[in-house]
């Protein structure tokens, strides 16, 4: 082993933790050591969860999708609540923008009005302005697909 080229070994090095104050000697090539945190004060030696850091927002992230998702749960409960209900808005229907408008022009604000007006024929439908076969023929397929009764006189 070559002489002068190694550091001097203390074995007594005196650490202490900036955080709590905590002191203990060991080994080391410096004589005294400071560190940030120590076994004494980390969180996760100490079990204390209220020390839990919140890095980079994961607990706000977290708490951000629960919301959402107990939010979509509640849409879609109201969404099989309305399903089959005459009281279903007319949007819901899935035909154009002018259809719908000229629907809500003549009074028509949702699937149970609609179905009283088909009551009539496809002539009542067809006689609402702006409301022309290809929407009524939408309409129909829609209402179908959602277990709706079409009127006898519309079918």
């Amino acid at each position: 082993m070559k002489a002068k080229i190694h550091p001097t070994y203390y074995p007594d090095a005196k650490v202490t933790c900036a955080s709590c104050g905590t002191t203990w000697t060991t080994g080391s090539t410096k004589k005294e050591i400071r560190v940030d945190i120590c076994s004494n004060c980390h969180p996760f030696f100490t079990g204390e969860s209220q020390r839990i850091l919140d890095i980079e927002g994961q607990v706000d992230r977290f708490y951000k999708k629960l919301t959402a998702r107990q939010t979509y749960v509640e849409q879609q409960k109201v969404k099989e609540e309305l399903k089959g209900s005459p009281e279903r808005p007319i949007e819901e229907l899935g035909i154009s923008a002018r259809a719908i408008d000229s629907l809500k022009k003549a009074g028509i604000e949702n699937f149970g009005q609609f179905l009283e007006k088909l009551n009539g024929g496809n002539e009542a439908a067809l006689a609402i302005a702006g409301f022309g076969q290809a929407s009524l023929t939408a309409a129909k397929k829609k209402l179908r697909s959602l277990g709706y009764e079409i009127p006898a006189a519309a079918a």
